[in-house]
């Protein structure tokens, strides 16, 4: 089983209710772990002023971060009055995501927790780009929380890609579920498995009249259906939980959680830098803007984040 004895939540200095530190709290209790509560700061006009010395702009910066570490001390009394184990700390840094995967990787951190923010008028969850670059960079697991709660006996769903026979694709898949199934046995859920499979390309049906489109599109669905089930069997996920829907993975991702109301997601993600990221992307980070619910990114086995490899 899977277990979390280190984790570092990623708190938001903007707002007074922090539901990452309530889920880590909650992770922590179920596997017996420690959490370290980290705060990335910066303020550009502090190392711009000219008028003051080198070392009173340092002793300024020292006062804001003292600041914060007396907030987050009041943050986390009411967990620590009751026996759990919180350590702090606060960073002078430019790039808050690089202050938060270097600080996970130095401590061996097997989970970032982090809140996201919802746009109160849409209901819209907007991802930062802090929450971007985490999930395409951090090496260890990365769980964006929102307001929904994980009520015992809820769901986990976990996307899977069936579309290719890629060995590193299939390992993927077998982590996201290992990593459900743990949770799963902690809070009392069921894991679904969910997959998008592709509907029938419109220019072939325009390009080839006596194109069935309607056999080829049963085809592509018998197959992905049976990839799932075959990799549900693996897990002893019964088939009722397996849920193979055409259109494409942001769309059905979503979709099928509001459907079963699950309180996780559970994907694998790749870590696209430079050009390709751009152009790109991947189906966590087109995911994530429709989720109502709780997602951890997972990344496969062997992955190096750019920050080690500098």
């Amino acid at each position: 089983m899977k277990e979390y004895k280190k984790l570092l939540v990623v708190v938001d200095p903007t707002k007074d209710k922090q539901p990452a530190l309530e889920r880590a709290v909650a992770l922590a209790e179920k596997n017996q772990a420690s959490i370290t509560v980290f705060l990335s700061i910066f303020d550009f006009s502090y190392e711009m002023t000219s008028i003051l010395s080198a070392h009173e702009r340092e002793a300024m910066r020292k006062g804001v971060i003292d600041q914060r570490v007396a907030w987050l001390g009041d943050l986390i009394a009411p967990f620590t009055r009751n026996g759990m184990e919180i350590q702090t700390q606060v960073v002078w840094h430019n790039r808050p995501f690089e202050s938060i995967i270097n600080h996970a990787i130095e401590g061996n951190f097997d989970l970032i927790v982090k809140g996201t923010h919802e746009h109160d008028k849409l209901k819209a969850v907007i991802f930062t780009p802090t929450d971007w670059h985490l999930m395409r960079k951090a090496p260890v697991p990365v769980l964006l929380v929102k307001e929904h709660d994980w009520p015992v006996g809820g769901r986990i769903l976990c996307a899977v890609n069936v579309a290719t026979e890629d060995p590193e694709h299939q390992a993927l898949n077998g982590k996201v579920i290992e990593y459900a199934q743990s949770l799963a046995a902690q809070f009392d859920a069921k894991v679904h498995l969910v997959n998008g499979y592709p509907g029938t390309p419109v220019n072939l049906a325009i390009e080839l009249p006596d194109f069935d489109a309607h056999s080829y599109n049963e085809s592509i669905r018998m197959q992905h259906e049976q990839r799932v089930q075959y990799l549900a069997s693996s897990y002893e996920i019964p088939i009722e939980a397996c849920h193979v829907k055409e259109g494409l993975p942001e769309d059905v991702i979503p979709e099928l959680a509001v459907e079963l109301d699950a309180e996780l997601v559970i994907l694998g993600t790749v870590g696209r830098t430079g050009l390709s990221a751009a152009l790109i992307g991947n189906t966590a980070e087109h995911v994530i803007d429709s989720l109502n619910c709780d997602l951890l990114a997972i990344k496969p086995d062997g992955y190096k984040s750019p920050l080690q490899e500098g």
